[in-house]
């Protein structure tokens, strides 16, 4: 079988990007026999520097200097490390595939600039699409190239995919789902009467919760997926556009109320065309999820209602939905 090197450049190597680095060292062979794919990671970067080989960065190696010295930047005997901003990094290193795992809320200028140079963007990173979601695949369809973001919703549960690609007949008439683990993880504690700053608390101890849990407990996070989804099943928007509630003002009592009638309370997003929200409410059924568990109900004109459910966090869980980008760029780059 013939194999076909591909070049990937890997932005970020904090915990999403060394799940990433993980999968593509385990199932080398996989990808050779099932793909004919060999991907080369050419470069990588986190904060401290960009470490930049053409012949290939040794992802082992790489993970034990951050495992050991927690920057990339500590790798000095081997590798030369570069001091170039994302963009600069971007323009200069040959790649077929740009891989952004970062959370840089700027990174829509450096996709640009690599579609404009020729390459393909698969990323997991929310704010480039839910602000500038049109210029950037206006500018990958003018080039024909991949611009794949499975991982920005629902983590590796194939929403994305199954909107982009697979309901191409239907009319989705509305979405609503259940898209953020953390505030799943908050309200379920205080089904069990721990208050919300508590159940934070447990949330962040427990690695569920970032330090600044904001993002999530505003609704914000939930707020960019949901904006997303708007995007692909709809037509582009952008965050500003969209109603936000988040959890910090639900107490221990509305909870618990909600459980005595059969119900949970959850944050939902509800996207219809034009119309997109994302609040706390009461549900029954399907969207009643608990745990690290995502759930979408699709309503649409001919399949009526489908429901997916998955991971909507976790490493592996992520890594899952940016290597299946990065296959599917690297078949279409044929």
């Amino acid at each position: 079988m013939f194999v076909r090197d591909v070049k990937l450049s890997l932005f970020g190597f904090g915990n999403v990007g060394q799940a990433v680095a993980r999968v593509l060292i385990s199932k080398e062979a996989f990808f050779r026999k099932k793909y004919g794919l060999n991907f080369r990671v050419v470069s990588v970067a986190d904060t401290s520097g960009v470490v930049w080989l053409p012949e290939g960065v040794d992802l082992r190696e790489a993970l034990l200097v951050k495992e050991n010295f927690g920057k990339l930047s500590a790798w000095t005997n081997d590798y030369e490390v570069y001091n170039l901003t994302l963009e600069e990094a971007v323009r200069e290193i040959d790649a077929d595939i740009v891989v952004d795992v970062t959370n840089d809320g700027n990174a829509h200028e450096w996709h640009l600039a690599a579609l404009k140079d020729g390459k393909s963007v698969v990323t997991s990173n929310k704010p480039p699409l839910a602000f500038h979601y049109a210029e950037l695949t206006k500018e990958a369809k003018k080039r024909n190239l991949p611009y794949l973001f499975e991982a920005t919703v629902m983590a590796g549960t194939p929403i994305i995919g199954l909107l982009r690609e697979n309901l191409l007949g239907d009319s989705v008439r509305r979405i609503k789902a259940v898209l953020n683990a953390t505030t799943t993880f908050i309200l379920s504690r205080m089904e069990q009467g721990i208050d919300f700053e508590k159940a934070v608390k447990q949330a962040q101890e427990l690695g569920i919760a970032e330090r600044d849990p904001s993002g999530d407990v505003l609704g914000i996070d939930a707020g960019y997926k949901a904006t997303i989804l708007h995007c692909v099943a709809f037509k582009p928007i952008t965050f500003d556009e969209i109603s936000v509630k988040g959890i910090a003002e639900v107490t221990v009592d509305e909870v618990k109320m909600a459980l005595s009638n059969g119900k949970r309370v959850r944050l939902v997003a509800t996207v219809e065309e034009g119309n997109v929200r994302v609040a706390p409410e009461e549900v029954s059924g399907p969207l009643a999820v608990s745990s690290n568990e995502n759930v979408a109900l699709i309503e649409s004109d001919l399949l009526g209602e489908l429901l997916i459910k998955g991971a909507g966090a976790g490493l592996k869980e992520t890594a899952s939905g940016v290597v299946s980008d990065i296959v599917k760029a690297s078949l279409k780059l044929r």
